[in-house]
């Protein structure tokens, strides 16, 4: 068993190095191709960044794969399952269409098309899914129109929920990162503990997975240096979808009844299985919660499901304060606790500590939401034993510096109290950068200032 741990550790750090590797001289041909998009009202970064991070996701991703293909263990994958290679066939056309969408732009409904037609082709090369088991009644046969229907939806699902949540600086990398590993530890103990040679592939793509993730974070961490685009964000939520479309639809149920020894231990050993057939995956929970509450919100508003908006769960972890790169790790937190804790369960679903576990760190997680409502103030007497920003006369000086500069604008020109005719505020030439908060964190301010498009879009 060491032999294809270190067979597995030697492509995640191939992938990630390619990645890592190849993301800066990507960054300076986005520069050089103007793939540099205007900054938009819903957007939190403040510069134009560049876009086009995918393409270097896809050469990790192709590197990966290459390696893999040629170590001792790990190329028997290629050699009794054409999954690899469906992978790589959706994977190359979702992210073509993902290049032209961060240069030109691509409709929605185009965009909504090409992720179909990349589901189909991993069908057509036979990653689809056979069968479901469903708990109290056993193995479910589909029939080709319906595993190709729901192999289909499982894809573009999952493509768009992790689509939705990168909005963030570091966040659709890392939370696609740590799901990826949680995915990687179910995907391996199916096939090293169950002896399952089909939930070989599953556990390779997760593995991959994970290097381009961590190749991609240093340059994509707060402050980005580069976003990853639609070129990467559909490529990562399509290699994920493809792990899923594998272990759940390539996985014999009944083969697992004879090694896990019962039926009862292997419906429980599939219990993270169910899920991802229907949300579509419990190791992206979070994206997909996020996909449908936006889904929701744009349909009751009147508006269409893929009209852009700054109503994501990111967004309004912003919005009740919390720094950018708080508001990252609070959904790392969030993405690990029900990626693991699904894992957890499905390796000791009888223990109570399992479950007493995950319900004190969904408890801790909602404490860490609250805390930009408190303002700890620390007494004067120990105001040396804690960071600046807590202390009494910085918080006072921070309040009165504010107030200093908010008459300083009214007084410039606006006797009204600093409010134009249409009551928007100051106009958008007076208007000044928000300063950095803490950790070089952005505060949320009025995000429609740059009303001269070629202004915004001259600073690079």
């Amino acid at each position: 068993m060491g032999q294809p741990v270190r067979e597995y550790l030697l492509t995640l750090c191939v992938t990630a190095a390619v990645t890592y590797l190849l993301t800066g001289p990507v960054r300076k041909f986005a520069i050089a191709a103007g793939a540099m998009p205007e900054i938009r009202a819903r957007d939190v970064h403040r510069e134009p960044t560049p876009r086009l991070g995918g393409i270097a996701m896809f050469g990790g991703l192709c590197a990966g794969l290459l390696v893999a293909a040629h170590l001792t263990n790990l190329k028997s994958v290629f050699e009794h399952s054409n999954e690899p290679r469906a992978l790589l066939s959706g994977a190359a056309l979702i992210w073509v269409l993902g290049v032209l969408d961060d240069k030109w732009g691509v409709d929605a409904l185009v965009k909504l098309g090409g992720q179909m037609i990349a589901a189909g082709v991993m069908v057509l090369q036979g990653l689809t899914i056979l069968w479901i088991p469903v708990p109290g009644i056993g193995t479910v046969s589909l029939s080709p129109w319906q595993g190709t229907l729901l192999t289909v939806a499982l894809v573009v699902i999952t493509i768009n929920a992790v689509n939705f949540v990168d909005g963030l600086d570091g966040l659709a990398s890392g939370m696609v990162c740590i799901a990826a590993a949680a995915f990687f530890m179910y995907a391996y103990r199916m096939w090293f503990g169950y002896g399952i040679e089909a939930a070989a592939p599953a556990t390779l793509f997760s593995v991959v997975l994970m290097g381009m993730c961590l190749g991609f974070l240093p340059h994509n961490m707060h402050p980005a240096r580069i976003f990853m685009g639609d070129s990467g964000s559909m490529l990562i939520g399509l290699v994920m979808a493809a792990g899923a479309v594998s272990v759940t639809g390539q996985v014999d149920p009944d083969l697992l009844n004879l090694k896990a020894g019962s039926v009862r231990e292997a419906t429980h050993a599939m219990v993270p299985v169910y899920i991802p057939l229907l949300l579509p995956l419990t190791i992206i929970a979070v994206p997909v919660a996020d996909l449908v509450l936006a889904i929701v919100r744009r349909t009751w508003k009147g508006q269409s499901p893929f009209a852009a908006d700054r109503g994501h769960l990111h967004h309004r972890l912003l919005e009740i304060g919390h720094s950018h790169s708080r508001a990252v790790l609070i959904m790392y937190f969030w993405s690990a606790l029900i990626a693991f804790g699904a894992v957890a369960y499905s390796v000791n679903n009888a223990s109570v500590w399992v479950v007493l576990g995950i319900v004190l760190l969904s408890a801790i997680g909602l404490v860490l939401l609250l805390l930009p409502r408190f303002t700890p103030r620390a007494p004067r007497w120990m105001e040396w034993m804690v960071p600046p920003r807590y202390r009494r006369s910085v918080q006072a000086a921070a309040v009165a510096a504010a107030a200093a500069e908010s008459a300083a604008i009214d007084e410039a020109g606006h006797p009204d109290g600093g409010r134009t005719p249409d009551g928007e505020g100051a106009p958008e030439r007076e208007r000044q950068p928000v300063p950095s908060g803490v950790n070089g964190a952005t505060a949320i301010g009025d995000r429609s200032r740059f009303t001269d498009r070629r202004k915004a879009g001259s600073h690079r």
